[in-house]
Parts: C-alpha cells; structure tokens; sequence
C-alpha cells in the first residue's frame, strides 16, 4: 500500500498541529495513516552524532594550534549561521542587523569582564542579557514587514554602534581590551594546562574551542527540537501560508517573535564567545555588517537555507577558502561573489538543500511523512510545507 496523498495547502500544518501531542516523531490520523519523521539512514547518522562531537572534543590532543583555531571558527560562524537561517529559512525573517546582537554580546561580556566576573562564565550572562534587550526591539522591529524589517534591523544594529561608541567607560570609539586577570584567572585554566602541559594562552584557546564546540552542538540541537515541536508546525503552518495560518488559530507573529529572541540569544552568544577569544572589542568590530551578517548570510546561502545540515557546511567550506585565499585580497571577495553567484545560479537551495532533495538524505529531519499504518517506511514523501 502506498502512501496517501499529502494535502499540500495552507492549512496542512496546521491539522498536524493538532494531532501531535505527547510525540511529535509520530502522529495517528483518523484514516489509517501515521505522521513519521526520519527514515532508517538518519537515524543511523544520529547515532553517530555523539561520537563525532567526543572526537571533535579531543581535537586538542592531536591538531595543530592554528587548525584548532580554524576549528573554533568554524564553529562559531556555523552558530551565527544557524541562528539567521533559523529566521530566514523557517520564519520567513530575513534579517541584516544580527550584527546587533554579536556586538551586544561581546560588550555585556566586557563589561561583566572589567567587573571581576569570570570570562566563561560571564558568556551565558551576556546573551541573556541581549536576549533581554532582545525584547523591546522586537517590538520595534516587528511593527515593519519584508524589506522594511530587513532595513530597520540593520538601522537597530548601527545606532547600537553608534552608542557604544560614545560610551566612554567602555573605550569609547577605539574600544576596550579584556582585562589581563580575565584570561590569567579564566574558569578551568589550570586543569587544562596541567593536562595538556600547555602554557596559560594555549590553555585559553582550548577552553574558548571547548565552549565555541558547545555552543555549535547546543544551536543545532534547539534548533532542531524547536523545529520538531508544535512552535515548528507553527512555522511550518506560517511558511504554508501566513494569512491562511492565522485564519485557523496559528499565532504566527507569536512564533515569530519567539523565534526572534531564541536567534537573538544565540548570537549573543556566539558574539561573546568571538571576541573573547579575539581578546579586544571594539564598536566598528562588535557590530560589522560585513564579518557578522553579510558572510553568515553567505554561508547559509551556499550551504543551504531552510536546512539544519546547510549552515554547518556553508561555515566548513567559508573558513576553508578563507584560510586559502584571503591572501588574495580585493580577488577574495570577488571570488566569494563568484561563488555565491554560482550556487544561486546552479543550485538555488545552495549545495546541501541540492543533495537533500536529489537523495532525501537528512541528517536532521524535521519533515513529517504521511505513512500508511502498513508500510514500513514512507516510499515517495512529500514535503509537508513549501521551500522559502
């Protein structure tokens, strides 16, 4: 028996909210079908999710100062990506003022810094504080729609630069250092010098790539589970069809704006974690639309939007012509323009979205599958919702 016919409309996503309860992976309809998430391959790959990221954690015993850094940068900017593609490719929020929140996080953790906190500890502090922020500006920015949200975003994060910039007990317009008893004190610097036999300033670099590794895994893991509960059919029900949504119960500008804070908070994060790692902040730095927009949007573009594998290897493949041609100069940035121009082009779902839809393969599925309660496995899925 093969699978029934998916109801591909406005209002599919939002019958499956209401009949997804207590397990979201699985949902009874009343004509005997079942909601599936995943097939045997995924669930294969997750079992191996856990080894790699113990694999990832030992790095620091057998690569080289420079890779490990490379590694952490990675990391971070597949955090950074991962936040706006959660807004973008999902909620329909195509913001270019992330930037804000980078800044945000970085200063709140210079200033907790300067004060006698802790660095690492002062990390989580910091994005709950732009969180925090977060929600005034929510209610700003969101009173504008499509392009006017994109511009006042962008306007938010430039007038946050230009008050940082003023703020004369953080550096004022050249900025501010982390303070020399923040990197000698850190939380967990003598253990790991002890055990590494490393000096203090490698010991950090390990430390800062331990918390940027957590950060990576913790985004995509929210992400994820964000994406397979009701606030994810609500999404789903939003990219189906907003006004439609909203016509049948969906709080769609609810889901929205909780997607906002969630992206808000993760950069925030990754935002703090940058710039204690770079160990000098600054205003122009803290909130570039270049470094901390425009390249993240460049690596979901060529990884793939509105998938949760498309992030991670768009930051792989950044950092890796980054590391290779940045010596270029000007040719750099147009190779990368190239690029991007290129994936557009030849495939407009960037490189994993391309192989997601050639060979269904998912490693982190979050799209429902209508399966009749006789067959094993779902044999010709349909998405549940539209692409962005």
């Amino acid at each position: 028996m093969t699978d029934a016919p998916f109801h591909h409309g406005p209002t599919s996503a939002s019958m499956v909210m209401n009949q997804s309860q207590s397990r979201p992976e699985i949902a009874s309809t009343s004509d005997g079908y079942s909601m599936s998430v995943g097939t045997p391959l995924t669930r294969a790959a997750g079992l191996l999710v856990l080894p790699a990221t113990a694999f990832l954690a030992a790095a620091p015993v057998f690569v080289t100062r420079s890779t490990l850094q490379d590694l952490c940068l990675v990391f971070l900017l597949a955090g950074l990506a991962q936040c706006w593609n959660l807004m973008a490719g999902y909620a329909g929020l195509v913001s270019v003022g992330q930037q804000a929140f980078v800044g945000l996080g970085g200063y709140v953790l210079f200033a907790l810094a300067a004060a006698g906190f802790d660095p690492l500890l002062a990390v989580p502090v910091s994005a709950l504080a732009a969180a925090f922020v977060a929600v005034p500006v929510g209610f700003l920015v969101f009173r504008m729609h499509g392009p006017y949200f994109a511009v006042i975003t962008w306007v938010v994060a430039d007038v946050l630069r230009l008050l940082f910039a003023q703020a004369k007990w953080l550096g004022g317009g050249s900025g501010m250092a982390l303070p020399r008893s923040a990197g000698t004190d850190m939380l967990g610097l003598e253990p790991v010098m002890t055990l590494f036999g490393v000096r203090s300033a490698a010991a950090r670099e390990i430390l800062i790539y331990w918390a940027a590794l957590t950060l990576i895994v913790a985004v995509t893991a929210g992400a994820y589970f964000v994406l397979r509960s009701r606030l994810g059919l609500a999404l789903a029900a939003v990219r189906d069809g907003e006004t439609a949504a909203a016509s049948v119960g969906v709080g769609t500008t609810r889901a929205k704006f909780q997607i906002y804070l969630l992206a808000a908070f993760g950069a925030s994060l990754a935002g703090a974690l940058i710039f204690l790692q770079k160990g000098r902040i600054s205003p122009d730095a803290a909130f570039s639309v270049l470094d901390w927009t425009a390249y993240v949007i460049f690596i979901v573009v060529i990884g793939g939007i509105g998938t949760l594998e498309g992030p991670i290897l768009g930051a792989v493949l950044f950092v890796l012509l980054q590391s290779r041609l940045a010596d270029l100069g000007p040719w750099y940035l147009m190779g990368l323009g190239a690029l991007g121009i290129s994936v557009m082009l030849v495939a407009p779902r960037g490189i994993w979205g391309t192989i997601a839809d050639r060979f269904d393969l998912h490693l982190f599925p979050t799209r429902r599958r209508l399966v009749s309660a006789k067959a094993v496995e779902p044999t010709a899925p349909r998405e549940e919702t539209s692409r962005p």
